[in-house]
């Protein structure tokens, strides 16, 4: 009777230590996957909110810059990563929405590699120029590039601002030439130059530049102003209201098959730290908005928007660069 009796205390000493084991996510540090370039704005989410995450855990949070192919990079590494949490992806509108319909071969499924976990921002692009352009409101830049087919040309870092682009010249008939750059710095750096002389960009990379006198907002491509650009007008105001949804969002995403648990565990964490005064305070400096969602949600948004999406760059004509 003394062995069954044994087998027993030692189950009972067990179980606990698995289950405290199961709630203690996350044991270890976060690997933070960020498919762009360090210096924008994907970059810029990513360790405010690694910071706060990792006060929140006690563990560190590791934001690793995966740049290449518009995002196609980094997404393909973190799709193939282990699902068990301790991988996480920086969700780019452009990246899982736009790219798949862009290129043959992204090397992701969007729909089928991806779990969403929670939504961090909804952002609308601006439009922003060199001064050098002689126009101060899209009808003015209109009618100039109307004037002046193929003379302006415009920068982009991700699918998401090349296909605004693209929409721009749809809804305006106009000709502007796109310019595809791998990263915020370097197509900020030639716009500032006047080398190119449009950008639809985050507000995170041009904020600075434009209340410097650097740059000139045009317009936000959205219904409503940006609270750091506060003179610039939206689409709708500007006359353009087909342009006033496009909207760039961040996120988080994990690999497919990661438990639900273990996604609710983190969409909880980030939704919190999102909502921290002290982070709001940071994002809104940077022109980002705040709009903080749970995995169900956001994954419904990202298969609209893929769709979405899908329809535009079938009617854009547009290829990936």
């Amino acid at each position: 009777m003394r062995c069954p009796f044994l087998v027993l205390i030692a189950l009972l000493a067990i179980t606990p230590a698995r289950s405290f084991a199961a709630d203690a996510f996350p044991a270890r540090p976060i690997r933070f996957i960020v498919p762009f370039p360090p210096g924008g704005g994907t970059d810029a989410f990513a360790r405010i909110i690694g910071i706060k995450l990792a006060d929140a855990w006690g563990q560190q949070v590791i934001v690793d810059n995966r740049p290449g192919a518009q995002g196609n990079i980094g997404c393909a590494v973190a799709a193939k990563t282990t699902p068990d949490g301790y991988t996480i992806l920086l969700a780019q509108q452009g990246a899982l929405t736009i790219n798949p319909h862009l290129y043959a071969n992204p090397g992701f499924n969007t729909l089928r590699d991806f779990a969403a976990v929670a939504r961090g921002t909804e952002t609308a692009m601006v439009l922003v120029s060199h001064p050098s352009v002689p126009a101060k409101t899209m009808k003015e830049l209109a009618a100039y590039a109307k004037q002046n087919p193929g003379k302006l040309t415009f920068a982009s870092t991700a699918s998401g601002q090349q296909i605004a682009g693209e929409l721009f010249k749809l809804t305006t008939s106009t000709d502007i030439v796109h310019v595809p750059y791998k990263g915020a710095s370097p197509a900020v750096l030639d716009l500032l130059a006047g080398n190119v002389t449009l950008m639809f960009s985050n507000p995170t990379s041009i904020v600075a530049h434009v209340k410097a006198g650097k740059l000139r907002a045009i317009a936000v491509l959205g219904k409503t102003r940006n609270e750091a650009l506060p003179a610039a007008q939206t689409a709708v105001e500007a006359g353009y209201p087909d342009l006033a949804q496009v909207l760039e969002w961040y996120g988080v995403v994990a690999p497919a098959s990661t438990p639900r648990t273990t996604i609710e565990k983190l969409s909880a964490a980030i939704v919190r730290a999102l909502r921290a005064p002290d982070v709001a305070e940071r994002m809104n400096a940077l022109g980002q908005t705040i709009s903080p969602s749970g995995p169900d949600e956001f994954a419904k948004q990202i298969r609209d928007d893929f769709e979405r999406w899908g329809k535009v760059v079938k009617a854009s004509g547009a290829k990936a660069e």
